[in-house]
């Protein structure tokens, strides 16, 4: 049988993050232009509460092996 190894992917994290900025970005100024500050101020710390809320969940999740103590 073949062993030939898959080359190496190249790395998006950085783009993907730059895209995630660009769009909150936008996205936050539409909110603000139609709803004011205010809104902008509820919907980021919505948005945190959600993302620490599911970093909390996944950390519950996580298999923990007896050796890991």
């Amino acid at each position: 049988m073949d062993q030939r190894h898959p080359n190496r992917v190249e790395d998006y994290t950085t783009a993907n993050l730059v895209l995630i900025f660009v769009n909150l970005l936008w996205i936050l100024g539409v909110i603000w232009a139609h709803f004011g500050l205010l809104a902008v101020a509820v919907a980021g710390w919505a948005l945190n509460h959600g993302i620490t809320w599911i970093a909390r969940y996944r950390a519950s999740r996580e298999i923990r092996w007896p050796s890991d103590a």
